[in-house]
């Protein structure tokens, strides 16, 4: 998707081209606005590691009787079934779907399902085993059909199909077409702000690595509107040759101009005429004597070659493709995904599809694909490592989904099979290092249960912190880990919301925040209400807390009232002047635990309770910039209507005045020194 950025003659008011030089005095003010993302779509640029799926168990014979209940009540959807394409549900006796399927002729399917002789898996034969009743939906052609079992599949994440999990949106680099400067920032979501698209790329750290050698080969600016509109002299990314400065007018309308094109050509794969006319440049200018132009130049080539050489392969004949990948072991399936854009490699990510043991790689990858453009554009080709059964069916619905022709192939020679290969090398060795990972992180909950005492190994870690400053902008938080390392998926917040509390009472606010987690685990939805499944349990093995023998026997009390008894409870009590390794570790009708600080166990316990910390830190500055924002600058003592005024007009928005610096702010007309410190203070307070 792109769109053309529009010109505006009449901002085309620059006052000299672009130099390398710097002012005579370089600006204080070295504020360089936001990170590269669009602000209206940002999400989590963490990119988190995919879990493991659990390991479906395939054992256990099916009784005759409830083999029979299943056949019986398929038989009776058979007698209503239409011979025409569409897709079809089995459900059990609780009404969760089991099963999504699709069929040319759904009649002739679910027939083969209800004939009692016919040789099944066992997989199969569980499935019927359960069901006992089916829902059929008739579609127009089996291409629709093949659409909406992807749709359904994700959404309903049936227990006997092959689930893509941990299915994020992908990151793209925009150039804008709003504003006579253009800017160049990441973007996710919906492509609707005006401006040309460029992606998908595999992860926000490549989009990020990009971002910065354009910026440094092409000297676009990053920053916000309102951020270029208030600048009075170029900021610090001028001064080390990584913006242009148009907010100041270093570069005149066309110059600034060319250099967008020259992005826009070299993102859209003329990257070699790019670099030959940056190279004509830079000899042009050294035959003039225009050293320090050259030497300008030179330096745009030497970025350009940057990221070609992040980029890793390039492939010279294969223009815009997707490479799938599956490689199995030990259980598990790894589907290795590369990214191919204008002849440029935009990264690679590894899924770990939820499969039981039975499907075959060629089954995995074919439902596999279905879902991961349920809700993506397709490329004009997808080179697949193993042949899928329905892989012109599949061209067929993308290329009617993409409006453009789909090419659905496993390459046998050349150089697509080459990327093929490489990507099959990547899914190899990724699902080789998720299972160290994954034996490491077992081992380690093996030992914790050893030392601590427990029933079992720790399949659910749930740790449990709150934050706030004087009582006010109080949030709870919960950060849970297992068998895969931290389950970001299943953090939570929690804002406080009692009105009876006493600001400042950590038991107050942990109570209600066990409260409101574990009443719902205790009372669940009512039948009927949906409840997202994701593989992982429910229920935690061991609860941690951050403090000392009085948190953890305020929490058991919490604990003996809601009839919490399955559920192992421990605090962390931090050592003598805070020191990491010095931890006390505290349990009901115990002694106190003190590990060596040397201890894996111990350790781990450390990265538990910091990460729980990181988390609800980042939650509580959110939720009181919010605040600070929604009643502005008003509720700073001593910051008046006319300081107010002065600070907007300097800084322009009231995100940049809280970026600013104490020295910064004391340059503000009207502002003091101590002014400055109360407003910094008051931006950057210290939780407790």
């Amino acid at each position: 998707m792109a769109h053309d950025s529009p010109d505006n003659p009449d901002d085309a008011r620059a006052r000299r081209p672009v130099r390398g030089t710097a002012p005579d005095a370089p600006s204080r003010e070295t504020d360089m606005g936001p990170p590269d993302l669009d602000p209206a779509t940002a999400s989590g640029d963490d990119e988190d590691d995919a879990r493991l799926p659990d390991i479906l168990e395939e054992n256990g014979a099916v009784g005759e009787e409830p083999l029979a209940t299943g056949h019986e009540a398929i038989e009776r959807a058979v007698r209503l079934a239409p011979t025409s394409p569409g897709v079809y549900r089995m459900l059990n006796a609780t009404a969760d779907v089991l099963y999504v399927g699709k069929a040319k002729n759904v009649k002739k399917r679910l027939s083969n399902y209800a004939r009692q002789s016919a040789p099944q898996p066992a997989r199969i034969l569980r499935m019927i085993a359960a069901t006992v009743t089916v829902e059929i939906v008739s579609t127009n052609t089996e291409t629709e059909a093949l659409l909406l079992e992807a749709n359904l599949i994700k959404q309903l994440r049936p227990r006997f199909n092959v689930q893509l999990r941990d299915d994020k949106s992908f990151p793209y680099i925009l150039i804008t077409g709003d504003h006579w400067a253009p800017q160049i920032l990441k973007h996710r979501g919906a492509q609707t702000r005006p401006g040309r698209y460029f992606g998908p790329f595999a992860s926000a750290g490549a989009v990020n690595r990009t971002i910065t050698a354009l910026q440094r080969a092409f000297l676009i600016r990053s920053c916000t509107d309102s951020f270029f509109e208030s600048r009075s002299r170029p900021c610090l990314l001028y001064q080390i040759r990584r913006c242009a400065g148009p907010c100041t007018r270093e570069i005149d309308f066309p110059g600034y101009t060319t250099l967008v094109r020259e992005a826009s050509d070299f993102l859209s794969g003329k990257s070699q005429a790019v670099k030959q006319e940056l190279a004509g440049e830079m000899e042009k200018a050294s035959g003039e004597l225009e050293f320090e132009t050259a030497a300008l130049y030179r330096d745009r080539l030497a970025a350009l070659s940057a990221i070609q050489s992040q980029q890793g392969i390039n492939p010279r004949t294969v223009e815009e493709a997707d490479v799938f990948a599956i490689h199995q072991d030990g259980g598990f399936s790894c589907v290795e995904v590369f990214f191919f854009r204008t002849g440029q490699n935009w990264g690679n990510r590894a899924y770990f599809p939820r499969a039981e043991k039975s499907y075959t790689p060629e089954e995995v990858l074919g439902s596999f694909l279905a879902q991961f453009y349920d809700d993506k554009p397709p490329p004009r080709n997808i080179l697949l490592s193993h042949e899928i059964e329905e892989s012109e069916l599949l061209a067929n619905a993308l290329s009617i989904k993409a409006g453009h022709k789909v090419e659905v192939a496993a390459p046998k020679r050349g150089e697509k099979k080459e990327l093929v290969t490489h990507a099959l090398t990547n899914a190899r060795e990724a699902l080789g290092r998720k299972l160290a990972d994954t034996a490491t992180q077992g081992r380690l909950l093996d030992a914790m249960a050893t030392t601590l005492s427990l029933p079992h190994s720790p399949k659910r870690i749930e740790v449990y912190d709150n934050s706030h400053i004087q009582g006010t902008n109080a949030v709870g938080a919960m950060i849970v880990a297992g068998p895969d390392g931290f389950v970001k998926n299943q953090y939570r917040k929690f804002n406080i919301k009692s009105e009876g509390l006493t600001p400042g009472d950590d038991y107050g606010m942990m109570r209600e925040v066990l409260e409101r987690r574990f009443k719902r685990l205790i009372n669940p939805p009512e039948e009927g209400a949906k409840v997202k499944d994701d593989d992982f349990p429910q229920w935690p093995d061991l609860v941690i807390i951050d403090g000392g023998r009085g948190q953890l026997n305020a929490v058991r009390e919490i604990f003996t009232n809601l009839g919490l008894t399955q559920v192992s409870l421990m605090s962390v009590a931090k050592g003598p002047d805070r020191d990491a390794g010095r931890e006390t570790l505290f349990m009901p009708e115990r002694e106190a635990i003190k590990l060596e600080p040397r201890d894996p166990v111990l350790y781990f316990i450390q990265r538990l309770r910091d990460e729980a910390h990181r988390f609800v830190i980042g939650s509580h500055r959110k939720l009181r910039k919010k605040d600070i924002r929604e009643a502005g600058l008003q509720e700073i003592p001593g910051i008046g209507p006319s300081r107010k005024r002065a600070l907007l007009h300097h800084f322009g928005t009231l995100k940049e005045i809280e970026r600013a610096s104490i020295a910064d702010l004391g340059k503000v007309p009207g502002v003091s020194a101590e002014s400055a410190r109360r407003i910094f203070d008051y931006f950057h307070p210290q939780p407790g």
